[in-house]
This record gives C-alpha cells, structure tokens and sequence, in this order.
C-alpha cells in the first residue's frame, strides 16, 4: 500500500516569520555629528570704533573762538601805511574775550579748547596768566625749574607761563593772556611782549576797557 506523505500540519501559535521590530521600538537614529557652533554675538561695549581718531588736517586754520572787539595790533592810524607791503601779513591780529578777573583763566582754557579743534597743534600755543598761575604750571613747577622749561623747549603741547616769565618764553603762533589779577603794571607790561611772542593771532581775555586802556598804554 502506498504511503501518503501526511499534509504539513499548521499550528495555531504559528505567527509566520517577523518582517519588522515589536510595535513601540524602533531603530535607533544616529546622532548627528556636533559642526562648528556659530559665532557667539559681540559683547556689549562702545558702539562704532573705539576712540574716534581727529583728522589730519582740518580747513579752518584760525579759532572759532567767542565773538569780541577786535583791535589793531598797532596804534594810530598811520601804522598800517607806514609798514612795507608784505609785512602787514606778519602782524598779529588781537581778539578780545570778555571775562571778569574771576573767569579770564576759563575763557583762555575755553579759547584753547576751540584752537585746538580747530587745528591747531597743542605746541602752537602759549597761555599767559597775570594773576595767579595756571594749575598745570604749579604742578610742573613742583618737579622743579629745568623739568618745566624742558617742555617748553619740547615744543609738542601747550605751554602755560606766569607773566613774569613771558621773557623767557618762546615765539609761537598763538599767544592767549588770562588777565585773571595782578597789578596793573604786571598785566600792561604782559601784552606789548604776549604780542611779539605771538606769530598770528593774540587772544586777550578779561575786562575789555581794562584791556583797551593797557593796549593804549603798552602797545
């Protein structure tokens, strides 16, 4: 008799072969590999560059200084004609800055400040007092005498000096006189010399009928 092969049994449990992982798994994703980090913001600080540097040449070459009476350098009508042709270019001109005796050392600093940004170079202007020194030059005077007019001599910043030293000074451009004291003969011996030390221009600053009267007396 022949033998049947007996039908493969299929059992209930049987599920059939696995295709994908158990429901709630699933594959791992890899993690993504770290890049540059981008760059961190700019720290809070000034905005713009740091210091603003002043330009190399300014246009206006003569001080926006406050508006006052300007006098002849020279007395007297005739003086003008009577000087020859190009040496009219080579007087000073005279401005007047009105202050009390309190305020003249103010109005001089004032006037410094406005040359400067205008221009002018620190070494091109001296400042006299009549009355009591400028505070820089007592400090620099405390270093002694030699230390002092060593940077006069220097040349490369503003030179303050009491009128009593304006003999010693230096021919610069601008000469600004504080009237801020003094006797009379101090300040009035003060500007005929302030005018020959100054090249272009010659600030006074105080009383101006005080000035007008010591111009008259001693230029």
């Amino acid at each position: 008799m022949p033998l049947i092969p007996e039908e493969p049994q299929i059992h209930e449990s049987a599920q059939g072969p696995r295709v994908t992982p158990a429901s709630g798994r699933t594959t791992p994703t890899p993690r993504p590999v770290p890049g540059p980090r981008p760059a961190a913001p700019p720290r809070p600080g000034r905005p713009g560059p740091a210091r603003p540097t002043p330009p190399a040449q300014r246009t206006p070459r003569e001080p926006a200084v406050k508006p006052g009476p300007s006098v002849p350098a020279a007395s007297g009508p005739s003086a003008a004609a009577s000087a020859p042709a190009g040496a009219a270019a080579s007087v000073p001109q005279i401005q007047l800055i009105p202050a009390s005796a309190e305020g003249a050392l103010d109005a001089a600093e004032e006037a410094v400040d406005l040359l400067l940004d205008s221009g002018r170079a620190p070494g091109e202007v001296l400042v006299i007092t009549t009355g009591d020194p400028h505070p820089w030059a007592t400090h620099e005077l405390s270093f002694g005498d030699a230390s002092y007019w060593a940077q006069h001599d220097a040349g490369d910043d503003v030179f303050y000096a009491d009128a009593a030293a304006l003999g010693r000074a230096a021919s610069r451009p601008v000469v600004v006189v504080a009237v801020n004291g003094g006797s009379e003969e101090t300040a009035v011996g003060a500007l005929p010399t302030a005018l020959a030390r100054a090249g272009a221009l010659l600030i006074v600053c105080g009383d101006p009928q005080r000035i007008n009267a010591m111009l008259g007396a001693g230029v």
